[in-house]
């Protein structure tokens, strides 16, 4: 018997040291930090990397990860400014920062910062009535991480942001938002067709003015184009008469030119007393038709005298 506990104590020996070897050498993760106690008191904070402790005198007792840890903050009721009911639930992100006051300034650090942050989220919604809890979430999200921030550092925590994962309120009120979008939304509709309308006839009235416009103005122009070109005719006109009445003039002056006139106002009195005749009933002749040459005569002594 004896023989054979000699034989197993040298074994026995190895294993112990092995053990010892084993409970004097500690490896801590990178972004973790130990807690170890002596004989029961904080002794100092193990960092990431190898370390030597003394075997049943030293012990590891508290472990941190010190990463961004996120926490989902289970669901709540809150009562609003103007007492209706709000189902809230957010998410809470937060970090280790000291390991010692985590791991003795609270029994539980996480189960005090979730009840501080419901706490805290049922203040801020008791503040804010129900269309406003919807549109100032970053107020909610800002005010929730300011007063847990403030209360966690002597847990050697920081909390670094909240968001709210959603609000849902009763299905009364739930229907009541749902007919106010309907309404605000078929108001919109009838606002933009009535100005839709309005701009339409907007655009017809100025269309039509700028066509009356347009019109006055071709009328406009249109006369005066009329005006100009009747004034240019009758300039014509007066320029082609005085014209003849130069080449008349000269011509009386050229050797031959009285005779010529003498004929042409014979022919003309002629003419003048055939076309009395045929204008009406009554007949016209001269005085004395056997005289005939003293009125020509007589016409041309007038034509001398216009022009003396």
């Amino acid at each position: 018997m004896f023989e054979f506990f000699g034989s197993l104590l040298p074994l026995l020996v190895l294993v112990a040291v092995i053990v010892l070897v084993a409970q004097s050498f500690k490896i801590v993760p990178q972004q973790h930090a130990w807690v170890l106690e002596r004989l029961g008191k904080y002794r100092a904070t193990l960092t990431p990397g190898l370390t030597v402790v003394l075997p049943f005198v030293d012990r590891v007792a508290y472990k941190h990860v010190l990463k961004e840890i996120p926490l989902d903050v289970p669901s709540q009721v809150c009562i609003t400014r103007d007492n209706t009911q709000l189902q809230v639930d957010g998410v809470l992100y937060f970090q280790v920062t000291d390991p010692m006051k985590a791991s003795y300034g609270s029994s539980n650090f996480v189960v005090a910062i979730t009840q501080l942050s419901q706490t805290t989220l049922r203040s801020v919604i008791g503040k804010l009535e129900l269309d406003k809890t919807f549109e100032e979430r970053d107020y909610i999200n800002h005010s929730v991480v300011n007063a847990l921030d403030e209360a966690a550092a002597s847990w050697g925590v920081k909390v670094l942001r909240y968001e709210i994962k959603d609000l849902t309120p009763p299905k009364e009120i739930l229907h009541a938002m749902q007919a106010q979008i309907t309404a605000e939304r078929e108001k919109r509709a009838l606002i933009a067709a009535s100005e839709g309308k309005r701009q339409e006839q907007i655009n017809l009235a100025t269309g039509a003015r700028e066509a009356a416009i347009q019109k006055s103005e071709g009328d406009r122009q249109a006369a005066i184009n009329r005006a100009q070109g009747e004034a240019s005719a009758i300039l014509a006109v007066a320029e082609a008469n005085a014209q003849a009445i130069e080449k008349i003039g000269r011509a009386i002056r050229t050797d031959g030119g009285m005779e010529a006139v003498n004929l042409k106002v014979a022919e003309e009195y002629v003419g003048a007393f055939g076309n009395l005749a045929k204008q009406g009933n009554t007949l016209i002749v001269p005085g004395n038709l056997g005289d005939m040459s003293s009125m020509v005569a007589a016409a041309l002594q007038i034509v001398k005298g216009q022009k003396a």
